[in-house]
């Protein structure tokens, strides 16, 4: 399956794609990345290329010989989606279908909606505002031309992201963190005590690998491993203990006033969409995955030990 010429192509290089790329590189994979700035991945024997993926002839070129397509693309805020993922996904699709290569998808679990109980492989897709209907329609397209068989597709879905690498102010647990080891109050925008899954970059990084590989996989989504839920205020209690920081002072905002900025800021409406996942336990379970693929989730002390560290001198600067 896996050889030192094969080549494996990435569409974006936010955290996941260049974790993914420097997992595939270490394991003698040929990758090359594609982004808009070309910018270079850290990872040894990456080739970064500038070219905007959403130009389906120029993605289905820069794919040829492709073993495998991952999309880890990012279009950028909320605002943007509706505009700018079709055409990127329909660029995908096609290069798939004109290079033969696996496309594997990076997704979120918006699709499901609100959701009672875990979710797990067998969950229905029932998305509840436009970003979960459009991730969910992303993916009927891929696996309707994967049953028709004019591509292989797999697609791996993960809960909000935690990590050294993830930026600041990507995902809420990160704006509060910010807040926390800064010695600041954090603003909560819902209930801090609610259990949710929180999903380790470097375990979604190893999802996409396998996935790739493994035809068990293709024509189905999996559940990135996770470890077990933990409330926001109990990993900001963590990451403030292990950063040296004051225990977290939290304040949580009323919805009604979430609403009222909603009415003036694009982002915030767009957030009260999926503030659903923080309202009651949102836990996803991956135990399907673990089972076929063999694909553990990071101890969380490790993952709480390297984000406290990193998180906390980003705070400080």
């Amino acid at each position: 399956m896996t050889g030192t010429r094969e080549l494996h192509l990435i569409v974006g290089a936010g955290p996941i794609g260049s974790a993914l790329a420097a997992r595939l590189s270490d394991e003698g994979l040929s990758v090359r990345v594609v982004t808009r700035s070309g910018r270079a991945v850290e990872a040894p024997g990456v080739e970064s290329i500038a070219a905007n993926a959403a130009d389906a002839q120029a993605l289905a070129e820069l794919s040829q010989g492709a073993a495998a397509i991952y999309n880890c693309a990012n279009p950028g805020s909320y605002a943007v989606w509706q505009r700018e993922w079709p055409p990127l996904a329909a660029a995908l699709l096609s290069a798939a279908e004109r290079s033969g290569a696996v496309l594997v998808t990076m997704s979120n679990l918006y699709g499901y909606g609100p959701v009672d109980g875990p979710i797990t492989h067998r969950t229905p897709l029932r998305p509840s505002d436009h970003k979960g209907e459009l991730r969910a329609r992303m993916w009927q397209d891929a696996l309707e031309a994967h049953r028709a068989g004019r591509v292989r597709a797999t697609e791996a879905r993960a809960s909000d992201y935690i990590g050294p690498s993830l930026p600041v102010g990507s995902g809420l647990i990160a704006m509060y963190a910010e807040s926390v080891l800064s010695g600041r109050t954090a603003n909560v925008f819902a209930d801090p005590d609610q259990p949710h899954t929180w999903t380790a970059i470097e375990d979604v990084a190893a999802t996409l690998a396998g996935i790739g590989r493994d035809e068990r996989a293709w024509g189905s989504a999996w559940i990135v491993p996770s470890n077990p839920p933990q409330s926001p205020r109990r990993v900001l209690q963590d990451l403030a203990r292990l950063a040296g920081a004051d225990e977290p002072r939290l304040r949580r905002i009323p919805r009604w006033v979430l609403r009222a900025g909603g009415t003036v800021s694009p982002l915030l409406r767009e957030v009260l969409g999926v503030l659903y996942q923080f309202d009651a336990p949102f836990v996803a379970d991956g135990a399907e995955t673990r089972r076929v693929f063999g694909i553990e989730a990071t101890p969380w002390e490790t993952i709480l030990d390297e984000t406290a560290a990193a998180w906390s001198a980003r705070a400080k600067r």
